[in-house]
């Protein structure tokens, strides 16, 4: 009995024709493949995928990649949802342990810039090169506007390569097609620490202010703003020296002047030794705020908070830093930043021998590396300095 030939066709295999269309009038011309990718189990019958492209290599080139996907067991079906659509599915479902003030501001580049170029695109069709022309055309001016910042265009590449890689994850794309975009290079704006001459002005300046204690701490802790507001008496041990650092205060969302406390930044507490004249301050300040706390009796907010008005209740942080403006300014610093304090505590550490791990663990950074290469110019100065008390050592030397 002759043998029954087998007419199903191998999973990956795929077919390529020309075909044209007239639509209105006008002929179009494409090419068009199918390609196997399985069999109903059903009825046996195949499962086919088209593929269009303008021509034959780039059709081709499809099906290929589908038919090894379909022979490694990998192959998915392309999802037929729009990026806009999966980006309001991410932002509802996935960003349950984000903070509140991140999720606002992935919220407001989703809507402001991802959606109104690329929602419309399905996640099928979403490719590195259309990615890339999007991030290059954030940084291009638009009329009188001026184009987005380097470090912005950063960031909003970042909340679309996190929400496609979600997709990933779950199945709706094979890869992330936000990988290996070339980002635009951002300059590191340069710091401006104060020097001795300006903290020895800031310090008398601040003499008897209301805010000394807070800037005081700042200024030779090296905490962000948003932590010493945030900071807490549980947190400090002033018999040890020691200082916790595991929260800060923060706008909450869509409601101004509201404030709660939130993980510090990286979500990474740290403990930090402090000097023991930052002891003496903070105790010579819980004593103070003792003595309030009598005075108005029950008028007292116990929020716990190491700073404090005259109630108990946090600080604003607007407050705070309008009040520094106005004491630098009147020392001849009208353009040093509150953040200034941060960057005045790190290089006077770094210039007073600590080596850059332990300054990198009292600023919180993530890295070490990321600290060398705010602070680098410091420690080339330092190294300079060497060099010069080494070459008066030869020329000392030399003489006898």
């Amino acid at each position: 009995m002759a043998r029954k030939s087998n007419t199903r066709a191998a999973q990956g295999s795929g077919t390529i024709r020309k075909k044209t269309v007239t639509r209105k009038g006008q002929q179009y011309t494409y090419w068009e493949g199918r390609v196997t990718i399985g069999h109903d189990p059903g009825t046996g019958k195949q499962i086919q995928k088209s593929f269009t492209g303008k021509t034959q290599k780039e059709v081709r080139e499809k099906i290929q990649a589908a038919a090894v996907a379909v022979n490694d067991g990998t192959y998915q079906e392309p999802s037929k949802m729009t990026l806009g659509e999966w980006l309001d599915i991410w932002q509802k479902d996935y960003l349950g342990g984000v903070k509140p003030f991140t999720v606002q501001t992935y919220s407001k580049n989703v809507r402001v810039h991802i959606k109104p170029a690329l929602g419309a695109v399905k996640l099928e069709a979403l490719t590195a090169h259309k990615i890339q022309g999007f991030i290059n055309d954030l940084g291009k001016p638009k009329g009188d506007k001026k184009g987005l910042s380097p470090k912005t265009v950063k960031c909003i590449h970042g909340i679309l390569h996190k929400a496609l890689q979600q997709a990933v994850v779950v199945g709706y794309l094979r890869f992330n097609p936000a990988n290996n975009c070339a980002l635009p290079r951002s300059a590191r704006k340069e710091i401006k620490p104060l020097d001795s001459g300006d903290i020895s002005r800031f310090l008398k300046a601040i003499q008897g202010d209301s805010f000394e204690t807070i800037f005081l701490t700042t200024l030779f802790t090296g905490m962000r703003r948003g932590e010493v507001l945030g900071l807490t008496w549980d947190c400090v041990d002033l018999e040890r020296g020691h200082i916790l650092i595991n929260k800060q205060l923060q706008n909450i969302p869509g409601k101004p002047g509201e404030y709660h406390l939130v993980p510090t930044k990286n979500n990474k507490g740290r403990m930090i030794t402090v000097a023991p004249s930052v002891v003496s301050i903070l105790k010579k300040h819980r004593a103070h705020q003792s003595e309030m706390r009598l005075l108005v009796g029950s008028m007292w907010e116990d929020s716990g908070l190491v700073f404090t008005d005259d109630l108990g209740h946090h600080l604003a942080p607007s407050t705070m830093y309008h009040h520094y403006k106005k004491i630098v300014a009147s020392i001849g610093l009208p353009n040093a930043r509150f953040h200034d304090l941060r960057h005045s505590y790190a290089v006077a550490a770094i210039r007073a021998g600590d080596d850059i791990k332990t300054v990198q663990g009292n600023l919180g950074h993530y890295t070490a590396s990321f600290t060398l290469d705010v602070y680098g110019h410091v420690t080339e100065e330092m190294k300079q300095a060497s060099a010069d008390r080494m070459e008066q050592f030869i020329k000392g030397v030399s003489n006898l």
